[in-house]
């Protein structure tokens, strides 16, 4: 016999809230919480080669680069995330009132795996 449990939805403050408490990091997904999976030393690799070459392609331009622990917050879509890589022109625009969420990159790196 299977049992289904009703799924449980949570808001965006509520993801916040559980996320601070953490021992692991959790995306967020229109009211669904979904635990990260561990990166591999390869995985690593290429995230900080984009890092390390990035900068020679626009000298000059004030740029920022933040590497997976910072989140983005994309509204339009209620969904908070940990990308591998995010490239930001100009000041970084921080989401509530600490500097760990923002939501304006001008590109986002993702390494995929199989």
């Amino acid at each position: 016999m299977v049992v289904q449990t009703e799924k449980r939805y949570y808001t965006p403050e509520e993801y916040l809230e559980l996320e601070e408490k953490a021992e692991y990091k959790s995306e967020y997904r229109d009211g669904e919480i979904i635990p990260m999976t561990g990166g591999t030393t390869n995985h690593n690799k290429i995230a900080l080669d984009f890092c390390r070459k990035f900068p020679f392609t626009v000298q000059g331009q004030k740029y920022d680069i933040f590497i997976g622990d910072v989140r983005l917050w994309i509204p339009k879509y209620r969904i908070h995330t940990y990308p591998d890589v995010m490239v930001v022109k100009g000041e970084p625009v921080y989401e509530g009132t600490n500097t760990t969420t923002i939501n304006n990159p001008c590109l986002i790196v993702e390494v995929l795996s199989k």
